[in-house]
């Protein structure tokens, strides 16, 4: 009998996995629910959530206002509704909406100062949160892990 898995273990599987491709889906969202978590609890350190802090990342890295569906299009982690979102943003003074002139039904988000505040506060912490998350890893297995990663995406397209 094969010695079991280490997730396996951390799950206290008793049973194999069915197949190889069962124990890589489980493992990716395991080590995603994780990693979610770790830096998740940043993010609520300064207020935020995840799909907050990704929308400011964006505004931020775009140097202008963008459109609502402009910012839904860049997200990591897909949200259902970007307006209820930008609500909140809103409501914290994190952005501001302006209307188009040409068009009506096209709105620009614009991140705040208060914002890009906040948003530049993070780097640092995120590069430790990284650096504890992968810095273990050297440039080639990081390299392969991306290339994988992508990979594995593909068949989502």
């Amino acid at each position: 009998m094969a010695a079991k898995s280490r997730l396996q273990n951390e799950l206290k599987k008793n049973l194999p996995f069915i197949s190889l491709k069962e124990e890589a889906l489980l493992n990716i969202m395991r080590t995603s629910d994780q990693m979610e978590n770790r830096i998740g609890k940043t993010f609520r350190d300064f207020g935020l959530t995840a799909s907050q802090y990704n929308v400011l990342r964006i505004l931020r890295g775009a140097g202008e206002p963008l459109p609502a569906l402009e910012i839904a299009s860049r997200l990591i982690q897909v949200v259902p509704a970007i307006t209820g979102l930008v609500d909140r943003l809103e409501k914290q003074n994190l952005v501001v909406r302006k209307r188009c002139t040409e068009d009506r039904r096209v709105v620009y988000v614009e991140i705040t100062k208060k914002a890009l505040k906040i948003v530049d506060s993070l780097d640092q912490p995120l590069a430790k949160i990284q650096e504890e998350l992968l810095g273990h890893m050297n440039q080639k297995e990081l390299k392969e892990l991306i290339r994988l990663l992508e990979k594995a995406r593909e068949s989502l397209h």
